[in-house]
């Protein structure tokens, strides 16, 4: 089994297709107007950002979490939470053996939490 698309809530698609290119490093894959859904592929998953969406908790990857949190908040987006450690893994259950995980919380443009990771050497 593979997850193929998650759906999130955006009511204004131009302003949420600035913010998420900005935060992906992508521009949109799709865009169908009407209905209104705009498509983001996140190394084969597709992000589906769609008014009737219900809100969801999203996790995404980055680089480098400190510089990330900096460059968003320096543009406006709230910081709900800091970079932090949320757990470390001693084995490869459930994420690189020998790594941290680094989690912050922002909210998207469109009132959603989003969480940011970073898997870095212990």
């Amino acid at each position: 089994m593979k997850l193929i698309q998650v759906a999130q809530r955006a009511t204004d698609l131009d302003r949420a297709a600035a913010f998420y290119s900005d935060l992906l490093g992508t521009e949109p894959a799709a865009r169908f107007d009407p209905p209104g859904l705009l498509f983001f592929d996140l190394d084969g998953v597709r992000l589906l950002l769609d008014a009737g969406a219900a809100s969801a908790l999203l996790y995404i990857e980055v680089v480098d979490i400190h510089s990330t949190v900096e460059r968003l908040r320096a543009a406006g987006t709230t910081i709900v939470s800091e970079p932090h450690v949320i757990f470390s893994h001693a084995d490869g259950t459930l994420g690189p053996a020998g790594t941290d995980e680094w989690q912050a919380l922002i909210v998207d443009s469109e009132g959603n939490t989003i969480g940011l990771v970073e898997q870095r050497p212990a």
